[in-house]
């Protein structure tokens, strides 16, 4: 008892103010945002005891910060209203949260750690030209074009988008130490998403899961994400036990049927997680390859493989149903982007332009047309006009090069898995793009509730640069 005491005592005197510094003061901003949430958006009291209990602990160990993030995004469905048409939740809450965590104790410690990667320049380009394409959209704006007072923060809050997928990028570079770190939060993700995908297609089961999911379950970045970490660990890491492998095996065969089966009709989702399969198969089998392109080219020249795709995603009935017209919506978007090809209208601004004139499809003739485009890339043009479609063209290839660069440097089971897995889901997001889903999502459309999915994407994707780091260690 007596050494405990002496101990204890020794150890206070160790124990300064400034010591204490880099956990008060991001305590005390932590707790204050909370109190601010509490009351501004009418957070529960018992729910604020959380918050604050969870900032206390991450703030002992930071690193399990991408954790709480990638839990949040699953299985926290909480939505917070913000008084215009933009509602927040937890996950993207949390995004700026773990940054002023970041910054802060990094500035108290004098410790800023960062990992650089070849995406840093393009991401801040990107927002920067966000806010110039903002800043002229609203210097320019047609004075007969109706605009409420608060329509500025819906601008911010598209924004916003963008900011908080950049800055879920860069969290893991910030945060996590290494690749075990890392490893830590790849599997949360499989365990727990990939768990909680399987047993909402279980009938009997789903009716008592789904209200405490998000809707990440529904959206195909996720779908893909899923299919590239699970499909990358089982077809490149074997150092997996056998339970580890039969579970990888159900959650693809979760994310198989769910997006090919149970949501066929969602061309996006099959689409998706058939892309990543395909990057993974041609990159675990290079001597299939050339067997591959030949079957395609035979497929294409019978004139089989497009119109069995089409009938397959719902053939002509789709297409009168919702094909046609998105059609039409994207000509309405890009009409009216014309106005400023080269910055675009601003975020979020073709809604307001493209509302001012009926919108005619076939018989029907929409008076007051509520506009989404239903394709990322005429979003992000409409957005922010050539510039901004070309910084983030520029992103993209980054981001694959980054990729494809990482998984060769890898020697890593679980980090060559986990590379090429990235790689895969990275193609078909880029893909997806196309097919009416986001990775930068549309305010009015699926706003910050279906960012969820894609902040995860974003999120691992900045775990490439914990592995680039590791394998430039690796090689001195």
């Amino acid at each position: 008892m007596t050494s405990l005491a002496a101990r204890w005592r020794t150890r206070s005197r160790d124990i300064s103010l400034s010591s204490l510094a880099p956990i008060l003061i991001p305590a005390g901003l932590l707790l204050g945002l909370a109190y601010l949430a509490y009351d501004g958006i009418g957070i529960r009291p018992l729910m604020l005891l959380a918050v604050a209990g969870g900032a206390l602990a991450l703030l002992l160990r930071p690193e399990w910060g991408p954790v709480v993030l990638v839990l949040a995004a699953l299985a926290v469905p909480l939505q917070f209203g913000t008084g215009t048409e933009v509602t927040l939740n937890a996950a993207t809450l949390l995004v700026p949260a773990l940054g002023l965590l970041w910054l802060v104790r990094g500035l108290l410690t004098h410790q800023l750690a960062w990992r650089a990667s070849p995406a840093d320049r393009p991401w801040v380009l990107l927002l920067v030209a966000g806010l110039l394409s903002l800043g002229i959209g609203r210097a320019t704006w047609d004075p007969a074009v109706p605009m409420k007072e608060s329509f500025i923060l819906v601008q911010l809050a598209q924004w916003a988008i963008y900011a908080f997928a950049a800055l879920a990028y860069w969290l893991p570079g910030m945060l996590l130490r290494g690749p075990r770190d890392l490893q830590r939060m790849t599997w949360a993700l499989l365990w727990v998403g990939g768990g909680l995908a399987i047993l909402r297609l279980i009938p009997g089961v789903a009716g008592l899961v789904e209200p405490w999911t998000t809707i990440v379950y529904i959206r195909a970045p996720f779908l893909a994400l899923m299919t590239g970490l699970a499909g990358g660990q089982l077809l490149f890491n074997d150092r997996l036990s056998q339970t580890r492998r039969l579970f990888l095996l159900g959650v693809l065969g979760a994310m198989i049927y769910a997006s090919t089966f149970h949501g066929r009709l969602s061309v996006s989702e099959w689409v998706g997680v058939w892309t990543v399969l395909a990057v993974l198969i041609w990159q675990r089998f290079p001597r299939l390859r050339g067997v591959a392109v030949v079957a395609l080219v035979f497929l294409v020249a019978a004139g089989t493989l497009f119109p069995s795709l089409y009938a397959f995603a719902g053939g002509d009935a789709r297409w009168q149903e919702s094909g046609g017209s998105r059609i039409a919506l994207i000509q309405r978007v890009l009409e009216v982007t014309s106005r400023n090809p080269l910055t675009g209208l601003g975020p979020a601004a073709y809604r307001p332009y493209a509302a001012i004139e009926p919108l005619r499809y076939q018989n029907a003739l929409w008076f007051h047309p509520q506009v989404n485009s239903h394709n990322n890339y005429v979003d992000i043009y409409a957005h922010g006009g050539l510039l901004g479609l070309g910084l983030f063209t520029w992103l993209a290839v980054m981001l694959w090069r980054h990729a494809a660069g990482v998984a060769r440097a890898q020697t890593g089971d679980f980090q060559i898995g986990y590379a090429r897995g990235m790689l895969a889901a990275w193609i078909a997001c880029l893909v997806i793009m196309a097919l009416a889903d986001w990775m930068f999502p549309f305010v009015y459309n699926i706003g910050f509730e279906g960012f969820q999915a894609s902040l995860l994407v974003w999120l691992f994707l900045g775990g490439l640069t914990v592995l680039q780091r590791s394998a430039a260690e690796d090689a001195k």
